[in-house]
């Protein structure tokens, strides 16, 4: 039974981050622009299109250029989306425009994916597969590297945010946009870079769950309403809140496989994100409102 649960445990910290990451794009674009990015699992699943499907599969590329190439390639996406799409749509007085934009972008991009690559489920052979015996676990070398993955990409996104120039201006952004940009701060290139870095964090979660999943347009759809529950969790608009949501919610997602039957398992998601927004609606780490 120990080892059962130790092993439930490890694979729930892994989709724990996979979430996590997914609350902190949501967090890092929110708190740029104001605008709640509901194309971010579009932009998740393309990642994994143009990881798998362009460098990998398509050139032949090994991994490790592949990776680069994609993450530079989804860079400068992120920059042409946030001019053309994202910093206009701040400027629009309805929450509700600025979601269903990001809803009908999100079908855009996983149309043009279609297009391209086909409407066929593939993955990559062989692709992080195997496993490490702990004790009578049983770990996945796809979560293991999930994990280490996921506290790289977070470490570096911390300093980057409290260490460098271009990170602290982010901040102040996030914190007050007027008082930025009086004090200075270019607020339209400060956001293009925030969502080029939020479509980064996107295409190495696709590429992180390609193991997981089969690159498909449906890859992420759980994965980030899930992401966003995560976000809730913990306390939306907070990156650590995010962290600590995305892996309560993996690990007990987890554990309440052992008692419900696995078909129920995404139900658990959303029973605590309706519970914390009935009586906890600031979330784990959030601030009340006064």
């Amino acid at each position: 039974m120990i080892w059962t649960i130790i092993q439930l445990v490890i694979s729930g910290i892994a989709m724990g981050f996979v979430y996590a990451l997914i609350g902190i794009e949501y967090t890092l674009i929110y708190n740029a622009s104001g605008v709640l990015n509901f194309s971010h699992d579009k932009m998740v699943s393309l990642g994994a299109y143009i990881y798998a499907g362009m460098f990998v599969l398509g050139l032949g590329w090994n991994s490790v250029v592949s990776a680069i190439a994609s993450l530079l390639l989804m860079a400068v996406f992120g920059i042409l989306v946030a001019y053309l799409i994202f910093i206009p749509l701040r400027k629009q007085k309805s929450m509700i425009f600025t979601i269903m934009a990001t809803i009908m972008f999100g079908k855009v991009i996983m149309e043009g994916a279609c297009l391209i690559w086909g409407g066929n489920a593939f993955t990559i052979p062989d692709f992080m597969s195997g496993t490490y015996q702990i004790g009578n676990a049983v770990i996945s070398k796809s979560n293991l590297f999930l994990i280490i993955a996921a506290i790289v990409i977070v470490a570096l996104l911390q300093f980057y945010l409290q260490k460098t120039k271009p990170g602290k201006a982010m901040r102040c952004v996030a914190q007050n946009r007027t008082a930025a940009s009086i004090v200075g701060i270019d607020v339209n290139r400060n956001m293009a870079i925030t969502i080029a870095i939020s479509t980064v964090i996107c295409c190495c979660i696709g590429i992180l769950v390609v193991p997981l999943y089969n690159v498909s347009s449906t890859m992420s759809n759980m994965v980030g309403l899930k992401g966003f529950a995560a976000g809730v969790l913990g306390g939306f608009g907070y990156m650590p809140g995010c962290i600590a949501g995305g892996l309560v919610l993996g690990i007990v997602e987890n554990i309440a496989s052992m008692i419900l039957p696995s078909v129920y398992k995404d139900v658990v998601a959303f029973v605590l994100l309706v519970a914390f927004l009935l009586f906890r609606p600031q979330g784990l780490l959030g601030k009340k409102n006064k």
